[in-house]
Order: structure tokens, then C-alpha cells, then sequence
């Protein structure tokens, strides 16, 4: 792959990875290190990105088994020696959203950190199809290729993944979700 055909792809599906690793990591250092990381890989495996096909599922899915990779060495090392984090509330607070009135932005900004937190509750295995489906705007097959799994699965962890997060945000006082 030469210069030229790597600028294309990041020209043209960028944002959207981008968007995914950052849905997917939740710290903007984290995002960047991870879709410079995948786009590193793309690099890697030029030879087997097929330009028939969407590329955008290629980008994505290699996004997310970088970020399944790093969790699980993460976890590893967790195991053998714990370390502590850094929380730097500026990076992660949610922008003001337009709204008619502040308690409607205020009302809106608490929705959206519910569900943020409740997404980022899941489990990876529901949170990247969420994420990639969501996100990333990938249609069920795309998703089911791109994890090597059935369509039918996608289909099954979204419902369920909908379904946490829907209790979640009832026992937490929204009702009607």
C-alpha cells in the first residue's frame, strides 16, 4: 500500500473509525492511540483489503480486535500488578447540547451521560456490536463479518445490549426508555 491509497483511506472512512475508537475507549489519548494503531495494522495487512468490498468494515474491525487485544493484556497485567489512573474529568465531560431552554440541555447532557455510562457498562462482546452498529453506521452483515460471527448473534446482542441498557436507565429514573 503506498502513501497515496493510505491517505484515500483515512480521507475517506477516518472520521468514522475514529468515531468508533473513540465510542469504544472513551479517553480522546486512548482513541488516538488506538486508530493510529489500527491504521498502522492497515498498513500491515494491505495486501488483504478488498476494495469490492466496503474497506470501512476492514478499518473497523481491525480497530476492534486492537482494542480487544489491549483489554486483555491490560487485564494481564491488572492481575500482576495493579495500577491507578489518572481521571481528568475535563477530557470526558459532555458538551453542552442545543436545547430550547439550560434545563433542557441540562436534562439532555444527563440522558446522554446515562446512556454513555450505561453502554460503557456492557460487556465487549455487546459493546462493539452496539458501537460498530451505532457508531460506525455498519449494517448487521457488515458487523457479523467483520466479528466472524453469525448475523443472527449481531442481531441477539444488540437486542440485549438494548435491553441492559433500557434497565439500566429504569433503575436509574428513567422511566420510558
Amino acid at each position: 500500500m503506498d502513501v497515496e491509497e493510505l491517505s484515500h483511506l483515512i480521507e475517506n472512512y477516518g472520521k468514522d473509525v475514529y468515531g468508533f475508537c473513540c465510542k469504544l475507549t472513551r479517553d480522546k489519548h486512548q482513541a488516538d492511540d488506538l486508530y493510529q494503531e489500527a491504521f498502522l495494522k492497515a498498513t500491515e495487512l494491505c495486501h488483504r483489503i478488498d476494495d469490492t468490498r466496503n474497506p470501512k468494515i476492514f478499518l473497523i474491525s481491525i480497530a476492534a480486535n486492537t482494542w480487544k487485544n489491549q483489554r486483555r493484556k491490560f487485564g494481564w497485567r491488572q492481575r500482576i500488578a495493579k495500577m491507578v489512573a489518572f481521571q481528568d474529568d475535563l477530557d470526558n465531560a459532555p458538551g453542552m447540547i442545543d436545547g430550547a431552554t439550560p434545563e433542557h440541555a441540562a436534562l439532555d447532557n444527563e440522558l446522554h451521560a446515562m446512556l454513555d455510562m450505561a453502554s460503557a457498562s456492557l460487556n465487549d462482546k455487546f459493546k462493539i456490536p452496539l458501537y460498530m452498529y451505532y457508531t460506525a453506521g455498519l449494517p448487521v452483515e457488515d458487523i457479523a463479518s467483520a466479528l466472524k460471527i453469525p448475523a443472527g448473534t449481531v442481531k441477539s446482542r444488540l437486542y440485549k445490549a438494548r435491553k441492559m441498557i433500557k434497565e439500566y436507565m429504569e433503575v436509574n429514573g428513567y422511566e420510558g426508555f
